[in-house]
């Protein structure tokens, strides 16, 4: 039987904008259904098409769960997030087949040998002191920009690229509808480096036969000199010896203090590597906590995603998912202790002691400059009730550039503890605070353990590492909203909010939803 080859696609949004579809469940049709595709938006640009079905949300199966936890991992997922997906005749096929899209057959058979389709490939050039070593050739009349003139053993060359290669994309922007002299610009002013997304003639031919959009999405990495890694570890007595932790001003989770002779050091961790996937799993854009407990729930064996920092800013430039490199790996010849790791079952086994030893427990404290848009955070409790958090923490805004994250608990205002002080009591500390303002906070995981273990908040526990970070007011602030986010505000959602965050389709059948993304 033929099997079935689902489409990976990574969509990246700015702020402010959708991934540009619905994601609907409809009556009488199964799963999660690509709808009302939003003309040059990310997901038309990508290739998705209206009746597309969902398989999976960066890395996990999506096919058999509830429409609502389908939208939350997508939400969750932050500015980019990688879908598998498969075409709505293939996918009504596998169904009626019986087949399992949890784990299909990779390639289609034929005559007992797998057809693999070619690809487009990702090239990641670095200029030398005499260029990066290749032309820019246009046809008039003629759609397409091309490669020619490539120097024998020129940055262009040694990076995959060869003569008549049509260019697709410039550092993740696709230019096949910019003129030659556009695309000659982006290439000047991108510096030391560039990454090009590129097609043969043969893949080209194929993929235009097909009438197949082409994007990165379909693109080979075998040529990109940067790699991440596969760590597969196996659970010492004493865990597996590092430590997960954000940073500020970093971006991800991080590998740090790993230990000597420990399961990470012979796995082939490193310091500061950024963690991408737990299991085949993406992690990006997950709460730390959740991070933390998907590792301590893959039992006794692991298997990491990691990237070192030249890996990560290559990634970045083109703007490609590292699971593009995982999908490739996993489709090859993967020696066994590799397939063993992907596919282990999660083993109910009691936790690391070490790794949850190694866990650091300890507040932030954030100082923030108002701006003429306020902190940018609002505080949240409950009338009378003792007990503040925060909520809708403005990203780019003076909270957020301090530290401040969503659910963070309040501990100390200005220096006075506020755990037992009323809604009330605590907004007028802030109010009164001038156009400066100094909190101690804490993750709600890392408060409810401290709580647990009897110890005291204080500063006195940020020891030497102080993730103290001051934010002066910008001096050119464009937004002339006036928000006063440390008002009070209830716990109970207004009907606003409500409608804000229920997305049910007014249809009178109440069987569909769609969720705009």
């Amino acid at each position: 039987m033929a099997g079935y080859k689902p489409k990976v696609i990574s969509l990246n949004k700015r702020p402010g904008q959708t991934f540009g579809f619905y994601l609907r469940v409809e009556h009488g049709e199964e799963g999660h259904l690509i709808r009302c595709l939003e003309m040059g938006g990310p997901a038309e640009l990508a290739g998705m098409k209206d009746g597309d079905r969902i398989l999976r949300v960066n890395g996990t199966f999506v096919d058999g769960l509830p429409h609502s936890e389908v939208v939350d991992l997508v939400r969750n997922s932050g500015a980019s997030v990688t879908f598998h997906i498969l075409d709505e005749a293939s996918y009504k096929q596998a169904k009626a087949q019986g087949v399992n899209l949890s784990n299909p057959q990779s390639t289609p058979i034929a005559n007992g040998v797998a057809k693999q389709a070619p690809k487009p490939k990702l090239c990641y050039l670095v200029k030398s002191s005499s260029g990066y070593g290749f032309s820019v050739r246009s046809v008039k009349g003629e759609q397409g920009l091309f490669m020619t003139e490539v120097v024998p053993g020129g940055a262009a060359d040694r990076a995959g690229v060869k003569t008549n290669d049509r260019i697709l994309e410039v550092n993740g922007e696709n230019i096949e509808g910019s003129t030659h002299d556009q695309v000659v610009d982006k290439i000047k002013l991108a510096g030391g480096s560039i990454m090009f997304l590129l097609v043969d003639e043969e893949t080209d031919r194929y993929y235009q036969n097909k009438r197949m959009q082409i994007g990165a999405w379909l693109a080979t990495t075998k040529y990109l000199p940067h790699k991440p890694r596969i760590i597969n570890m196996t659970r010492a007595p004493d865990g597996y010896g590092f430590l997960l932790r954000e940073e500020p001003n970093q971006t991800g989770h991080l590998i740090k203090d790993i230990d000597r002779g420990s399961a990470a050091e012979r796995a082939g961790l490193k310091e500061m590597d950024r963690l991408f996937a737990v299991d085949g799993e993406e992690v990006e854009g997950c709460p730390h906590e959740v991070v933390v407990d998907r590792i301590r729930q893959s039992g006794n064996k692991c298997c990491l995603l990691v990237l070192d920092k030249d890996t990560d800013q290559q990634y970045k430039l083109g703007k490609v998912s590292p699971m593009l490199f995982w999908e490739e790996m996993k489709d090859s010849n993967s020696p066994p202790s590799y397939t063993e790791a992907i596919n282990l079952p999660a083993a109910p086994v009691r936790p690391s002691t070490r790794f949850q030893e190694r866990v650091e427990l300890k507040p932030k404290l954030c100082k923030m400059e108002k701006t003429s848009a306020g902190y940018g955070f609002h505080l949240n409790g409950i009338q009378g009730v003792c007990g503040q958090y925060i909520k809708e923490v403005v990203k780019g805004g003076a909270a957020d550039r301090a530290g401040l994250e969503d659910d963070d608990i309040v501990v100390e205002v200005n220096g006075v503890n506020v755990e037992q002080s009323t809604h009330e009591e605590v907004v007028a500390i802030i109010s009164s605070s001038g156009n400066s303002l100094e909190m101690l906070v804490a993750k709600k995981s890392v408060y409810d353990q401290l709580k647990a273990k009897g110890v005291t908040i204080t500063r006195l526990l940020l020891g030497e590492t102080s993730y103290v970070q001051v934010h002066t007011a910008d001096t050119s602030d464009d937004s002339r909203e006036e928000r006063h986010h440390e008002e009070a505000r209830p716990e109970t959602p207004t009907e606003s909010a409500r409608e804000r965050t229920s997305s049910v389709s007014s249809s009178s059948s109440q069987e569909s939803m769609d969720e705009r993304l």
